[in-house]
């Protein structure tokens, strides 16, 4: 099942915690030096799959190799080529980062020069050297994430299992988190990240895998699973509730599409082909029936309309189980 491109390969992997299936039968693929987005509702098994194919778990059926090593027969090859980055900072808050970093070493079997000359360069490469000899207790949330991804980086992995890493940080932190992992991946690490933010999927991952129920339902670019929920849309927001119905018969006549009509927010939503054609149709028709709009945008589903989609969620339209879509 090996190849050398491919740093990252799952096959059928199962698990189950009593009644619970947690994979049903998992396949992925992740490319080197790639970002890997795995995303699903609370339950899905992602957390699951990192702790599988991180050697903390065995599964009960199923097969998986990690840097070109197996998991389950070469456990010990897989940790020596892999960092780890949980839900929660594995620091320890009175010692200082720079601190943290050596015992890391030291615990990698280190020597102590080494330890040290390696927590100096990762301090820096993490914009930490001005806090290094601060106790990690005074750092801010997204100081400590970063230290916290330094940590992982210790034996420089070419793999990182990132696993929900900016949970509970503020946008400038979870920024500061971003722009760390992009550095990573352009010098080569391949980084499989599971998320609850749709955004950060979209800001950082080259295909995103959704999961639901245990099982891989959909895999492809950001792009290309947007594209595959149903390309371009124009949004007509109306200034004006006695207008909504002159503008849905309006704007469907405009680009021969039935809106989709938000009447509290007095917004049209209508799905088209050729954006810039009906966007300038739309626009047109709106002057000439004298109808005032708020604003006119045309824009792609995003990822959070494909996630409901695709998981069911709050859309009434979901897919039924187990029905894959591959972009």
């Amino acid at each position: 099942m090996h190849d050398d491109s491919t740093a990252i390969e799952a096959e059928g992997l199962r698990k189950r915690y009593g009644d619970t299936q947690a994979l049903a039968g998992l396949d992925l693929t992740v490319p080197a030096g790639t970002v890997c987005g795995l995303l699903g509702p609370n339950g899905a098994g992602k957390t699951t799959a990192v702790r599988v194919l991180s050697t903390l778990l065995r599964p009960d059926a199923g097969a998986a190799r990690v840097a070109g090593a197996d998991v389950l027969r070469q456990p010990e090859r897989v940790r020596a080529r892999i960092g780890l980055v949980g839900q929660h900072a594995a620091l320890d808050e009175v010692l200082s980062g720079r601190q943290n970093l050596v015992l890391f070493g030291r615990l990698h079997h280190l020597g102590s020069a080494r330890a040290r000359a390696r927590a100096a360069d990762l301090l820096a490469r993490f914009d930490l050297t001005d806090a290094a000899d601060r106790p990690v207790g005074t750092y801010s949330g997204g100081m400590r994430r970063r230290l916290d991804l330094a940590a992982s980086l210790i034996l420089d992995p070419p793999v990182l299992f990132l696993d929900e890493p900016t949970t509970g940080l503020d946008p400038r932190a979870r920024a500061q988190v971003w722009d760390a992992v992009r550095g990573l991946v352009a010098d080569g690490t391949t980084v499989l990240l599971t998320t609850q933010y749709l955004e950060e999927a979209d800001q950082l991952a080259h295909t995103v895998r959704v999961v639901d129920g245990g099982r891989v339902v959909a895999d492809g670019t950001p792009e290309q699973l947007k594209t595959a929920l149903g390309g371009d849309r124009v949004d007509v927001v109306l200034t004006r509730a006695d207008d909504l119905d002159r503008a849905v018969r309006v704007v469907g006549a405009a680009v021969a599409a039935t809106p989709v009509v938000d009447a509290v927010g007095l917004r049209l939503s209508v799905a088209v082909t050729g954006r810039v054609a009906a966007l300038g149709a739309v626009l047109r028709a709106l002057h000439d029936a004298g109808l005032a709009a708020a604003d006119v945008a045309v824009r792609r589903p995003t990822l959070d309309e494909v996630f409901l989609r695709l998981t069911g969620g709050d859309s009434p339209t979901a897919r039924p189980d187990g029905e894959k879509v591959s972009a």
